[in-house]
């Protein structure tokens, strides 16, 4: 047997505000995904998003608590180019979500931001950047 990745799975205080967090992404839950203790998103090329309200978690592992402290992961979101980074951001912060880091020109070649999730998890957002013109 070789396992293979098929999805992240967070856990989330809120599902309704996860749900339309994602959705704004573009992420596509089922109608009416916000009201239940779980729910996917395929994530496109196969792996999927699934989300789990702590109540669940604690419904299978009575001890789960949720983490304290800083994030140790966050999802990636590759964007069509460095002008739709600074869109999407926009819309997220403009919408209330928290701004964790404005868009920048990496060093490594992408604009790069990253926003939270309403549980705190880190989400990505990049696109490269074009190549600088050959001098």
């Amino acid at each position: 047997m070789t396992p293979r990745f098929d999805a992240i799975g967070l856990v989330v205080a809120d599902m309704a505000a996860s749900v339309a967090f994602y959705r704004r992404l573009g992420l596509v839950f089922p109608e009416g995904a916000e009201s239940e203790p779980h729910a996917e998103a395929a994530l496109g090329g196969g792996p999927r998003l699934l989300l789990d309200t702590e109540a669940s978690v604690r419904s299978f592992h009575p001890g789960w608590r949720p983490p304290t402290g800083g994030g140790r992961a966050s999802l990636a979101l590759r964007c069509a180019d460095p002008a739709e980074v600074d869109s999407v951001y926009g819309e997220l912060v403009g919408a209330g979500y928290h701004g964790e880091l404005q868009p920048w020109d990496a060093f490594w070649g992408q604009r790069y931001a990253s926003v939270c999730d309403p549980d705190g998890n880190g989400v990505d957002l990049f696109a490269p950047l074009p190549a600088a013109p050959a001098e």
